[in-house]
């Protein structure tokens, strides 16, 4: 790539490039305080992560524990014959959320009453089993919405760097590197004409 832009050494490229270059820093800047932003709130939501993940393990050990109870207590058929017509006991909604310009689906979920099951021949542990459930389908629910944040934000933290190394080590590099090729030149020209204003000076002396 080359080190400067293809500018002919005028005092109004010279204008121009500079301008261009104090406008590049200025992004350069905004782009540093977006990508620290972006990195703290990747920390926040990691922290956020690590602690529903440990949560839903947890929940999800205890849910599988009383599932197996259920299961020798009723059995399978008896427990797909209770669970017949039974609704939802958690309600979900997702909406669209945006941090920083990244988006990304926010989802709030909410248990609901356990409808009641009319069969006799139900144990307790068919409904301890379904509150495990609820509970744990309610923080798998808050456990993927932040996955899916944390990733989100971590992509454009990545993305974000990168455009910050393209400008501080390959493009505002380039501009200066051209400003200080533009100055050179127009001070050799200077230096020339200068020179040439003596001889002709010294010419008109001798005459």
């Amino acid at each position: 790539m080359k080190k400067r832009l293809s500018v002919p050494p005028t005092k109004s490229a010279l204008l121009q490039v500079s301008r261009q270059a104090k406008f590049l820093e200025q992004g350069q800047s905004m782009l540093e305080k977006k990508r620290d932003l972006l990195t703290r709130l990747v920390y926040e939501r990691l922290a956020q992560y690590r602690q529903l993940r440990a949560e839903a393990a947890e929940e999800l050990r205890e849910a599988y524990r009383w599932l197996g109870i259920v299961q020798m207590r009723m059995g399978g058929q008896m427990i797909r014959q209770a669970a017949v017509g039974l609704r939802s006991a958690v309600a979900l909604r997702v909406v669209a959320r945006s941090s920083v310009g990244v988006e990304y689906p926010s989802v709030s979920a909410e248990a609901l009453p356990l409808q009641p099951v009319g069969l006799m021949w139900t144990d307790s542990s068919f409904d301890e089993t379904r509150l495990r459930l609820r509970h744990l389908a309610v923080t798998l629910a808050r456990l993927g919405e932040a996955e899916n944040a944390l990733w989100r934000l971590l992509a454009a933290s990545r993305k974000t760097q990168k455009r910050v190394n393209a400008l501080k080590y390959n493009i505002i590099p380039r501009y200066h590197a051209t400003v200080h090729h533009i100055r050179a030149a127009l001070e050799e020209d200077e230096r020339n004409t200068l020179f040439q204003i003596k001889v002709l000076r010294a010419a008109q002396g001798d005459g």
